[in-house]
């Protein structure tokens, strides 16, 4: 992409942490912005700090948990832009809980918001791209998604299954002018571990230690933006704990030692 000036940027997740920030970095952009999460209270307060004047964005709020009305949501953003040039897939929701304590209606909700939301939505729009010539999908997966890591199951094996689709609608898509980026941020400071579900449908409640002295939201957003631009096809973000992907893939005995030693939290 050249830029995002008038380019509409549709976000889930906009109402808190990496999808607030990307609203304010898309903001400075020039993009035309849609603001989606569960809380609309929380996207109007988003939308008036991006300081986008109100031709230029649109508060779409659903929860991620059930999107089987996406293809009324675009309809719905067609009304007013016309178009949707770029999907970012950012809603989601973390898990602080064993397997074990993890019920089958728990596992299937966080798949529903994690996975399928991304599937459906992106399916929902994109024959607006193929008709207009083209866009972008950007998925925002996780570094759990390239390890499992404890009371992360459901979760992490949601985030590997983008991974996988989305790399295979890559090569469907890429000849016919849509593009495909997939993002594995690692620690970020967020509310994530927060509202991470714990099992019993409970909330973890606490912020991780990890998290609190993480990247900031706002680093994170700058640098998804500045991989849209460059066109990237994948890229990590966060600290020193994305050495541990390159360590699983050539040193997979030590990766075994050293995530063994990690504390959950």
């Amino acid at each position: 992409m050249k830029d995002l000036k008038q380019q509409v940027i549709w976000i889930t997740g906009a109402s808190s942490g990496i999808g607030e920030a990307l609203v304010y970095e898309g903001a400075k952009h020039g993009a035309r912005i849609v603001l989606s999460a569960r809380r609309l209270e929380e996207l109007n307060r988003v939308a008036r700090q991006s300081k986008v004047s109100e031709e230029d964005f649109m508060i779409l709020p659903f929860d991620l948990s059930d999107t089987t009305c996406a293809k009324a949501y675009v309809e719905t953003i067609l009304r007013k832009f016309g178009r949707v040039d770029v999907l970012i897939n950012n809603g989601g929701q973390s898990q602080r809980a064993e397997a074990l304590d993890t019920d089958a209606d728990t596992e299937r909700k966080l798949f529903e918001i994690n996975y399928f939301s991304a599937v459906n939505l992106s399916k929902a729009v994109l024959p607006v791209m193929l008709k207009n010539g083209g866009g972008k999908i950007v998925v925002i997966s996780s570094i759990a998604g390239k390890f499992g890591f404890y009371l992360r199951s459901t979760y992490s094996a949601a985030k590997h299954a983008l991974y996988g689709y989305f790399e295979s609608l890559r090569l469907e898509m890429e000849k016919k002018g849509v593009s495909v980026l997939l993002v594995a941020p690692g620690k970020v400071k967020t509310n994530v571990s927060l509202n991470a579900e714990a099992g019993a449908g409970k909330s973890h409640n606490k912020m991780d230690e990890s998290h609190e002295k993480a990247m900031s939201a706002e680093e994170c957003a700058r640098q998804i933006i500045a991989a849209m631009l460059d066109d990237k096809e994948e890229v990590l973000i966060g600290g020193k704990e994305l050495l541990a992907v390159k360590i699983k893939r050539f040193f997979p005995k030590l990766f075994g030692k050293i995530i063994r030693r990690q504390s959950p939290y």
